[in-house]
């Protein structure tokens, strides 16, 4: 079944085993899919997208009507009062700089209730040792942290008896990021919403949303949260926006965020869309399906690296809040080997071997896989990690199930043929 590539028979016979045991997995996966790409598919026809919403603009941009469809489409899949969809937010940490600086003023203190944030937001905090010029540290916003339990759960009794009206915001990362803590799920989300508003009416509830978008039948709004954001190059892009985010929440919070992408005072009723549109809807209207065929890839994978003996997370059969998989490798080696494998099954530029290097925003050299049709992009298959205990890999993407299969084949014969597994 798998002619175009050299993958040795007893690993394809572990892949059929791997996949008979989630087939359960799949149709659950598949259920939730099926949900959100119908909510997409609605969410395109109460906003009226016609064909002249595709058509650019320049220069300032005013009366873009499809920029403010776009808007729409992404707030009623999100279920937000409104959003901001752009092409000019340049990364997932921009647009959370952006969200995060358009909330917040001088004095106002954020506590985060999940741990230490992704490696890059730190530097926008201005976390110890990462003190970077125009931190929010630096304008005299305070940070506070509630530390996971150990199991890597969120303290709620901490979150209980911290959360008061001194803090303006409540900070959530849905995502793992580079720790094997689990993702959080938009009820877990929601119960530390709840205490939140029951605590400190006036808290802002800002959710960190990358990689958790469409995972779930709901988003984290629908649980309590004010304003969520994330990058369009994962899953909310489909595969096909060429770059971009989104913030979308509250009306009046989303409008101060708006400010600080354009101007006080014009907000979002400036920023031409040069000819984006048409790549921006249609990656949108993707988003769902290729979401669950991430979803896929990761449960294969996860299935197939725990009968290789790996540790993973989450496991085979366990429900999904994000697409990211972890797998414990053990060492660099293997770690080294599982991402050229990965690269041998991308699209675009399989021939490149990746090789660890240092990265800005990370503290150790980085390893990543990516051979992607969009930079750095993180719903196409892709594997990365930075090179340190415990040798971890952090897998996501696949923009259909068959290739990543093979990807994920792949990264298994690398490893067998240096020696690193053994059948």
């Amino acid at each position: 079944m798998i002619p175009f590539f050299q993958i040795d028979g007893r690993l394809l016979t572990l892949a059929a085993a791997a996949e008979a045991w989630i087939h359960d997995t799949f149709a659950r996966i598949e259920g939730t899919q099926r949900y959100n790409q119908q909510k997409m598919l609605a969410a395109f026809q109460q906003a009226g997208v016609s064909e002249s919403h595709f058509a650019g603009s320049t220069g300032y941009g005013y009366d873009d009507r499809g920029r403010e469809v776009l808007d729409r489409v992404y707030a009623l899949a999100f279920g937000a009062e409104d959003a901001l969809a752009r092409w000019n937010f340049v990364s997932g940490t921009h647009t959370l700089t952006v969200a995060l600086f358009g909330m917040l003023r001088p004095g106002d203190r954020m506590l985060c209730v999940t741990g230490t944030p992704y490696d890059t937001i730190q530097g926008v905090i201005g976390l110890p040792g990462r003190e970077e010029p125009g931190s929010l540290k630096e304008f005299g916003i305070g940070y506070e942290q509630i530390d996971l339990l150990p199991d890597g759960t969120p303290d709620l009794k901490a979150i209980e008896a911290t959360v008061s009206d001194r803090y303006r915001m409540v900070y959530i990362q849905r995502s793992r990021g580079y720790t094997l803590r689990p993702s959080l799920f938009v009820e877990e989300i929601g119960r530390i919403a709840e205490i939140v508003k029951r605590k400190a009416p006036g808290c802002i509830v800002m959710v960190d949303n990358c990689y958790g978008e469409f995972v779930q039948r709901e988003e984290p709004l629908a649980y309590g949260a004010d304003i969520i954001a994330g990058s369009m190059i994962k899953n909310p892009g489909g595969g096909i926006a060429p770059t971009g985010g989104y913030i979308a929440g509250r009306k009046e919070l989303v409008e101060l965020c708006a400010y600080r992408l354009t101007t006080p005072g014009t907000g979002r009723e400036l920023g031409c869309t040069l000819g984006v549109s048409r790549e921006m809807f249609l990656g949108a209207f993707h988003a769902p399906f290729v979401t669950g065929e991430a979803l896929k890839t990761a449960a294969f994978a996860a299935a197939l690296f725990n009968e290789l003996g790996y540790a993973v997370s989450p496991g085979p059969e366990e429900a999904r809040a994000d697409i990211i998989q972890s797998i414990q490798l053990k060492t660099s080696e293997a770690l080294v080997a599982f991402c050229k494998g990965i690269q041998k099954g991308a699209p675009v530029d399989a021939y490149v071997s990746p090789e660890p290097s240092p990265m800005p925003g990370y503290d150790s050299p980085v390893i990543m896989a990516a051979g992607t049709f969009t930079l750095g992009s993180s719903i196409e298959l892709s594997a990365d990690a930075p090179l340190r205990e415990p040798f971890a890999v952090w897998m996501q993407g696949g923009l259909n199930y068959p290739s990543g299969q093979i990807g994920v084949l792949l990264a298994a014969q690398e490893m067998l043929e240096r020696g690193i597994i053994t059948l």
